[in-house]
């Protein structure tokens, strides 16, 4: 399948909430191996659908270039630790700028697979970080809404003068 084009940052479909996704099939494959090509071209670590335009919960995250692909689709945090880490995060939707976000060090979340079937499954450390922060974008928070006032403005002031006049 081709890479889409990506959505890019301020565009005001980032800040929407994802649509469950209730049909299990040929439709959900296609978007899947669209949205697998374009984390690959953009050589992100993971890609949510809205990513690409689509406004529905599914998620592919790859940790590594070696590493396999894992599909989460309809992801929903179950719990969160009281322990924190802190790492740094970006978007490809936003390219060039990075920021350090602390998040819960370990999650259990709930998701289905590509054929709807129900699982569990428990992040910690890095994982952690990257499965909240795609997960928050399914929920339409962008990843700088988790930065302080003063980090989200000098992020932002960094990142207008990165994009062309």
């Amino acid at each position: 399948m081709p890479a889409r084009p990506l959505v890019l940052f301020p565009d005001p479909r980032l800040a929407q909430p994802a649509a469950p996704v209730e049909t299990f099939g040929p439709d959900l494959r296609t978007l899947v191996a669209d949205i697998w090509d374009t984390l690959r071209e953009a050589s992100a670590i993971g890609l949510t659908a809205p990513h690409i335009g689509v406004p529905a919960r599914v998620v592919v995250i790859r940790m590594t270039p070696e590493a396999d692909w894992c599909v989460y689709v309809n992801p929903v945090i179950l719990r969160a630790s009281p322990e924190t880490a802190t790492h740094d995060e970006g978007s490809v939707s936003m390219p060039g700028v990075r920021e350090r976000i602390t998040r819960p060090a370990e999650v259990r979340f709930s998701y289905r697979d590509l054929d709807g079937t129900a699982y569990e499954e428990t992040a910690n450390g890095f994982s952690a970080a990257v499965v909240q922060h795609e997960i928050d974008q399914l929920d339409g928070v962008f990843w700088i809404d988790r930065l302080s006032r003063l980090k989200r403005d000098r992020l932002l002031k960094r990142f207008g003068k990165l994009k062309p006049a």
